[in-house]
């Protein structure tokens, strides 16, 4: 039995949105240094499950607990949430003009670790350092957040986030939607280097092919908003093999016909 501690999990929750349930009942651990994969087809409620857990306000959870490093997830709302530890990469990202990339991470940076005066010092030589890891040329740092990015380079600034940060939770939501295999292998790499056994990750994919460069310890599957399957890496490389209508065929009762 593993002595890792849980970092990040939630039971039961269920999640509508304008008054529809699209998410029935989920549960899951995440221990430090674990990656989990929640894969499904679109409208399976991946995606609302994601922003649901980091507050956003059209999804509203109406049953269930989250716990993230002890604390309870729910009582706090979605900047509570942020600084509390966790991150939600979005699959599509918002641009904020006249405010730089520097700023917007100074600005970050600074709210997630109030009070811890080395992580404020050492803010360009870190900055420096992420923009090597996901080659991320340095005028980057001037320019407004997301106005004008390519899907790419809106990706990377995503994960750019997530390192800046150091997160105790990081969850992705279909990073790898219109990358190329050249960004998805950049994105991926940058993804393992925040990993680590302080912290924990949730990816949420409808394909396999991050799942390549990124390893899960576990695999979900998900289906009309609830887990039909659960596995190791192998189901990821039977789901792409079979697709999911095989799974739909198995679990007749909690797909909607």
């Amino acid at each position: 039995m593993s002595d890792k501690k849980t970092i990040f999990s939630f039971s039961d929750i269920h999640v509508e949105v304008e008054g529809k349930e699209v998410v029935k009942g989920v549960s899951l651990d995440i221990k430090a240094g674990e990656i989990h994969a929640v894969m499904g087809p679109n409208g399976s409620g991946k995606s609302s499950l994601a922003n649901a857990l980091a507050g956003h306000p059209s999804y509203e959870i109406t049953g269930g607990k989250a716990i993230i490093d002890g604390q309870d997830l729910l009582e706090m709302d979605a900047t509570e949430r942020a600084l509390a530890g966790l991150f939600l990469a979005f699959q599509y990202p918002l641009a904020i003009p006249g405010v730089t990339v520097a700023n917007f991470l100074r600005a970050a940076v600074k709210a997630r670790h109030a009070g811890d005066e080395e992580a404020l010092r050492s803010f360009r030589k870190d900055l420096k350092e992420k923009f090597k890891l996901l080659e991320v040329d340095q005028s980057f740092a001037t320019r407004y957040v997301n106005d004008g990015f390519s899907g790419g380079e809106k990706k990377r600034l995503e994960i750019l986030q997530m390192a800046m940060l150091d997160p105790k939770i990081g969850i992705l939501d279909e990073t790898d939607s219109g990358l190329d295999i050249d960004a998805l292998k950049v994105v991926s790499k940058g993804i393992n280097s925040v990993a680590s056994d302080k912290n924990g990750m949730l990816l949420v994919t409808h394909y396999q092919r991050i799942l390549d460069y990124i390893k899960p310890d576990k695999v979900h599957v998900m289906m009309n908003g609830k887990f039909v399957l659960e596995g190791g890496p192998e189901l990821a490389l039977e789901l792409e093999e079979k697709g999911y209508d095989w799974l739909k065929a198995e679990n007749q009762q909690a797909v909607e016909v």
